[in-house]
């Protein structure tokens, strides 16, 4: 299945599914072969592929920007730091990961106050569950964590009068992004080790 027939919603969604937990791939290889893409269509497959491929050194990439752009500003730096948390719990997989750090953390201090971070059960009926999986950190509703997260990093801003420092930042960060992604040639690693094995990005 080419590139070109996944959408946008099915790459977000593989993008919040997909474990954040590998590492970047080498600047060598992120920086290796740039070409124009010879059509639109293909310059489409091209950037999803790219995205998909090189999700995690790009989120590197804009936290170092933003991180260059508030030297100066350390409750700016905290901001940006709850700000990329919030968004990071939007991944399934780092969800799930950081509940089960922090559970760990607190297990050492107090075991009472980690049985009680424990998830609630899902209920099955006829061996299936009954809805679709919500995700849980210490035992609260993900959404819980991201409204606070958020709320707190928006009030660091807001403090630190770094809202317009960031937006610049933010959007130097996805311009560098979008132009790797539109004209880095993806190799054949890139092609057969990403999205689900049907959705190769062959022709790009």
């Amino acid at each position: 299945m080419d590139w070109g027939n996944v959408t946008a919603e099915d790459l977000i969604d593989a993008l919040r599914e997909v474990d954040w937990s590998s590492p970047p791939r080498p600047l060598s290889e992120f920086f290796s072969k740039f070409t124009v893409p010879r059509s639109s269509s293909k310059w489409n497959s091209r950037l999803k592929c790219n995205l998909y491929y090189y999700r995690t050194n790009y989120f590197l990439l804009i936290i170092f920007v933003l991180g260059l752009a508030f030297l100066r500003r350390p409750l700016a730096i905290v901001a940006a730091l709850l700000t990329a948390l919030s968004i990071a719990i939007l991944n399934d997989s780092f969800a799930g990961t950081f509940s089960e750090k922090v559970s760990r953390t607190v297990r050492q201090f107090s075991p009472h106050l980690a049985a009680k971070m424990r998830p609630p059960l899902t209920p099955v009926i006829r061996g299936r569950p009954s809805a679709k999986r919500a995700i849980f950190i210490c035992g609260r509703p993900r959404w819980v964590f991201v409204f606070i997260f958020s709320s707190v990093s928006f009030f660091l801003w807001f403090v630190s009068c770094g809202l317009l420092t960031v937006l610049w930042a933010l959007a130097f960060g996805l311009l560098a992004t979008l132009l790797h992604a539109s004209f880095r040639t993806p190799n054949l690693k890139a092609r057969l080790n990403t999205f689900p094995p049907k959705m190769l990005c062959f022709s790009i």
